[in-house]
């Protein structure tokens, strides 16, 4: 088997985990959702979802907002366009590994 053609491209380590994918995937398709929308969907708890948003945050992915409802605290995330780019090339890399030729 040959080397040759093979251009696969380097996945960003960054959305390259599961649950970091999966808030993404629903930012993408929501634009904003809040915190408790979020652990619901993707079943993740409180303590993981609030580590994983503050590394998507760190990396200008994500913006987060807390506020309140009512006096229930409320936080809100938010895709950036930093965040929508690096997603589309996620996407264009992973469709590298399936190409076949």
């Amino acid at each position: 088997m040959s080397d040759e053609g093979n251009s696969f491209k380097p996945l960003d380590p960054l959305l390259h985990s599961e649950l970091r994918l999966a808030v993404m995937s629903l930012l993408v398709n929501y634009e904003e959702m809040e915190f408790t929308d979020i652990k619901g969907r993707t079943g993740a708890t409180a303590g993981n979802l609030s580590l994983q948003l503050d590394k998507l945050s760190a990396a200008e992915y994500v913006s987060v907002t807390k506020s309140f409802k009512g006096k229930r605290p409320c936080t809100k995330c938010r895709i950036t366009p930093t965040g929508l780019q690096a997603f589309d090339r996620y996407i264009e890399a992973l469709k590298s590994y399936l190409e076949v030729k």
